[in-house]
């Protein structure tokens, strides 16, 4: 099976058509879509300006949609290795119980469903790279907050249980992911749970 690295060097491949470009684009997101599969591709189609449902864009559209991708999977490789760093000097110490971080990096090991959106069509504008970066600068600062760590709306949702939302949490209700129960106060929490149906759309 394919790697990421030559799933992507198909997307760059002139020599095949645009269909088997868009083929290999898709299945770079088994190995790393941040969003999850379906809420990554909705976004780096309509950033990129693709149809989700065009079996034949345009090839440099998916080489742009891919560049994204690239750019938020490369922050996210350097992240594991400074957490996995990390560990190990706190094992060496003799810290072993695991932290909030800990459990949220257990969660997202390999790159997908970082930052999880309750909807697939709703999801951060901003790129891959500047969501994750939030993300993770929220977790490591280990201080719950009243906002969105992505963008800074205060409003949030508990979304019902559904095969779409793979860890439950509360939904913003500015930009739809799902923020890590471990960086929102106890507040904020509460006031998600009683704010009602989240709305997908």
């Amino acid at each position: 099976m394919a790697g990421f690295r030559a799933l992507a060097e198909q997307v760059r491949n002139p020599r095949l058509i645009s269909t088997q470009r868009r083929t290999a684009l898709r299945k770079c997101l088994e190995r790393f879509a941040p969003y999850g599969h379906r809420a990554t591709w909705h976004h780096l189609c309509t950033r990129a300006g693709i149809a989700t449902h065009d079996r034949t864009p345009d090839p440099e559209r998916l080489v742009a949609a891919l560049a994204e991708l690239e750019e938020a999977r490369t922050l996210w490789l350097a992240y594991e290795d400074e957490f996995a760093a990390r560990r190990r000097k706190e094992k060496h110490d003799g810290i072993r119980q695991p932290s909030a971080l800990d459990d949220w990096h257990r969660r997202t090991w390999g790159g997908c469903d970082i930052v999880p959106c309750a909807s697939p069509q709703r999801h951060p504008a901003a790129r891959l790279a500047v969501v994750l970066r939030s993300m993770i600068a929220a977790m490591e600062s280990g201080l719950p907050r009243r906002d969105c760590p992505v963008c800074g709306c205060t409003r949030f949702a508990w979304p019902p249980e559904t095969a779409e939302v793979p860890v439950p949490g509360p939904a913003c209700g500015q930009c739809g992911v799902l923020a890590p129960v471990s960086v929102l106060t106890p507040e904020t929490l509460r006031a998600a749970h009683g704010a009602g149906a989240f709305a997908a759309a």
